[in-house]
């Protein structure tokens, strides 16, 4: 385990070379106008962007010329929400066909097992993944603690890999004894868990452009802590001007124990415990009405969508359609990797599209051709991946490629037969199959280089990694 970073961290940042050129490449900006701009460039200067354009209007020098003719760029992947950890629990037997109430019974206590370094390697395995789809920022969620676990053993992690983290500190403090859904054996106090935030916050949280590490308080879900905690840590986020985050109305469960337990349906449990406002962000957000939906849009709540998790739990398709309608920041998250089974960002486009447009044949689409009616274009989709998913984290430096912004992006070459026959080269990554991509870079530094890991060895890691998980599961 390597040493855990001083506070100095706050001000480390990424080491790129100083210049680098991408040239040659269909460049697609989402910036406000969506400009597309074929056989396009994009200049960088330590680690953020000076220009983008068309190749021939740039510099032809640079410490770095990355000549990427054939393919496609896009702005790095946001990452809205995670768990690094259930990379170790993917595909349990006695989980794989249990709905969210009933996978997380069965998968506590092996959680209850985990040591520090399982939270180490498991990071730089979901990072790892993550960065060879094309995410470049990604938030995490870690709620349990066992063996002296800490969120630093996932900060130290992730500063190796190099992909931008927001680290949630989330918390149990309900359990099964007080009512709640966890084992009494993965919670904690409260006066822990605001203690070990305020250090947290302290020590690594960086609010400046560019910044590698963020850290969120994450109080788990309703049915895992008590609502003095919500309130708390609320407080206490305001009070240092970090983000709040935590699951809700996952699923109908969830729904009918917030009406037994505190009297309200999940939004309105939020209002009464002061979880509104442009600094919350929710993972999930399914099951809600009209109404509710309108909370989000007034209070400035943002949302991560889940679409492979909730099919794979059978918890349900989140109205996407409404939330954006109405005005509410929408992101993607790929979700636990043991209730996703993956941490495929770029897969989780795509089924964004997908289980939206399912949405749609669900509720009348396929018996008529209203024309203004309309589908998720691939394009909308990979806004919410995008554009969507820095609005949700509350970051202006990312999202887009733009001048002035973060050198964070991925490039797929378009050159595959899984693209052959492929006539629009942005929807083609998102209706064709999730491929992992050829180059990410973050901060103009490659993480992932010519379809490989760049900044970890993955067959070690892949070796650590299953060591690990069977020790686990064999108690």
């Amino acid at each position: 385990m390597p040493d855990y970073p001083t506070s100095d961290h706050r001000t480390k940042r990424l080491t790129p070379m100083t210049t680098l050129l991408i040239k040659n490449a269909y460049i697609v900006t989402m910036d406000n106008r969506q400009t597309e701009i074929p056989d396009g460039g994009i200049f960088v200067r330590d680690g953020f962007i000076e220009q983008v354009g068309q190749a021939s209007s740039l510099s032809s020098t640079a410490d770095e010329v990355l000549d990427l003719k054939g393919h496609v760029v896009v702005p790095g992947l946001v990452n809205t929400h995670h768990h690094f950890y259930q990379t170790l629990t993917r595909a349990v037997p006695a989980a794989q066909d249990a709905n969210l109430f009933n996978w997380l019974k069965t998968l506590y206590p092996i959680w209850a097992r985990l040591q520090p370094d399982d939270i180490f390697t498991s990071t730089q395995t979901a990072l790892s993944e993550l960065a060879l789809s094309g995410c470049t920022t990604a938030s995490d969620h870690l709620y349990l603690y066992p063996n002296g676990s800490k969120l630093d053993d996932e900060i130290a992690a992730a500063l190796e890999v190099g992909v931008r983290l927001h680290a949630s500190r989330g918390s149990m403090s309900l359990g099964e004894s007080k009512g709640g859904l966890p084992p009494d054996s993965v919670v904690d106090t409260e006066e822990n868990i605001l203690k070990d935030s305020q250090r947290l916050i302290e020590k690594y949280h960086d609010a400046k452009p560019g910044s590698l590490t963020q850290v969120v308080l994450a109080p788990c879900s309703p049915f895992s802590v008590t609502s003095d905690l919500m309130k708390q840590s609320a407080r206490l986020a305001r009070q240092y001007g970090v983000h709040l985050h935590t699951h809700l109305a996952e699923t109908e469960d969830e729904e009918q124990f917030c009406m037994q337990m505190f009297g309200h349906r999940p939004v309105g449990y939020m209002q009464e415990v002061d979880w509104v406002g442009n600094d919350v962000w929710f993972a999930h957000a399914v099951w809600v009405n009209d109404e509710e939906i309108q909370v989000f849009a007034k209070h400035n709540c943002g949302v991560a969508h889940c679409p492979t998790s909730n099919m794979r739990l059978a918890s349900g398709i989140a109205p996407v359609k409404e939330y954006r309608k109405a005005g509410v920041n929408v992101g993607l998250g790929v979700d636990g990797s043991a209730s996703n089974d993956g941490s495929h960002l770029l897969a989780e486009v795509r089924n964004a599209m997908l289980v939206s447009r399912v949405k749609e044949g669900l509720t009348g689409y396929s018996l008529s051709n209203d024309p203004a009616r309309k589908l998720m274009t691939a394009r909308e989709a990979l806004y919410l991946g995008t554009r969507g998913g820095a609005a949700v984290l509350g970051r202006k430096d990312i999202g887009s490629l733009e001048a002035g912004k973060c050198a964070d992006f991925f490039a797929v070459d378009l050159n595959k037969l899984g693209y052959a026959g492929m006539h629009d080269p942005v929807s083609a990554i998102v209706f064709g199959q999730a491929f992992n991509v050829d180059y990410t870079f973050v901060g103009g530094k490659a993480v992932v280089r010519e379809g490989q890991l760049a900044t970890i060895d993955q067959g070690r890691l892949i070796e650590k990694h299953n060591k690990a998980a069977k020790r686990l599961l064999a108690g």
